[in-house]
């Protein structure tokens, strides 16, 4: 089959351990799509891999829980050769080689061709940011056109996706960043109402909306999960769907002083399957026509990731991190 340039890293470290080697191309089996990659999108679930804070994954690995690229080959012909594809999540990059890399062997299941004249960078920009938006607002949050929601964590890449989303739903779109000078970004994506986060917010939420929000997309984590659910009107709910704050879990958690009455806490951690219902042709179509705005932040080629796992790292983006391969 010849060679491919791959990332591999072979122990955890900073963004230079990430390092491009040249590896065999991958045989497909019955089942499996080999993708020519021609774009996949930086993930900070990726970050943390590559720092060692993922257990479960052993190295050497290449790492890339997404990618988008051509149909190579496909034994069991579910995907007919050239066909404009789409892969994310199933045990990408941690379980088996992912998406860093020219080529990659993934799950028939777990892909979905598109049917797009979409350039490759705005096309690796969206598999997993928008399954985990998608999947936060409707699956998670079931968001109703009219609700008011709050995304806590604006300026991630999923905070902006989700913003474009619920606005092109209905939704009246709240969103909190750090930085005031991140505003017009933020209102780009759709973002009707900017808050700008001290860590204690609900107060500052409260004086605009009375009564509270009626969803609340949580993406900082637990540093600010105490705080947005006292910015949830009673019946509301709260989704935890990220930790840009860098932290998993609570040192102390009192359910009965954290939770006021009648809020709802969940999660959403989408896997192959939630990809799957995720519908990114539709989506696309929507992107194309100028409906749904998505901010590409950084564009890099492969052999520059160790430039783009700094740029994720320095929270310098401003958008979805894309690399070109």
């Amino acid at each position: 089959m010849g060679t491919m340039k791959a990332v591999v890293i072979r122990h955890p470290g900073p963004p230079d351990v990430l390092e491009l080697e040249e590896r065999p191309i991958p045989v497909p089996q019955c089942g499996e799509v080999l993708i020519r990659v021609k774009a996949f999108g930086v993930n900070r679930s990726e970050v943390f891999t590559r720092q060692g804070l993922s257990p479960d994954v052993e190295f050497p690995r290449v790492l890339g829980i997404e990618a988008v690229g051509l149909v190579a080959q496909a034994p069991g012909n579910e995907f007919l050769v050239g066909d404009i594809v789409a892969t994310a999540m199933g045990g990408m990059g941690r379980d088996f080689d992912g998406g860093y890399s020219e080529y990659t062997c993934v799950p028939a299941a777990q892909v979905q061709a598109l049917k797009t004249t979409l350039p490759w960078e705005m096309l690796g920009a969206i598999p997993e940011m928008l399954q985990t938006s998608w999947g936060s607002l409707f699956k998670s949050l079931c968001l109703e056109e009219g609700e008011r929601l709050l995304i806590r964590g604006g300026t991630t890449s999923v905070g902006l996706a989700a913003a474009a989303l619920a606005k092109l739903h209905g939704a009246i779109v709240a969103a909190t960043t750090r930085r005031p000078d991140r505003e017009m970004l933020l209102r780009k994506s759709g973002v009707d109402q900017v808050f700008i986060d001290n860590g204690i917010i609900a107060e500052q939420v409260k004086v605009v909306f009375p009564r509270g929000v009626d969803k609340v997309l949580e993406l900082v984590g637990t540093t600010t999960l105490k705080d947005s659910l006292q910015c949830a009107t009673q019946h509301g709910i709260v989704c935890m769907a990220g930790m840009v704050g860098n932290n998993w879990s609570f040192d102390s958690f009192s359910p009965m002083e954290v939770i006021p009455t009648a809020v709802s806490l969940t999660t959403y951690d989408g896997g192959a399957e939630d990809f799957m219902l995720t519908p990114l042709e539709d989506l696309v179509g929507k992107i194309a026509a100028g409906q749904l705005p998505i901010q590409v932040g950084e564009v890099f080629k492969l052999d520059q990731i160790v430039d783009a796992h700094r740029c994720m790292e320095q929270n310098r983006a401003g958008g979805k991190i894309v690399v070109l391969t």
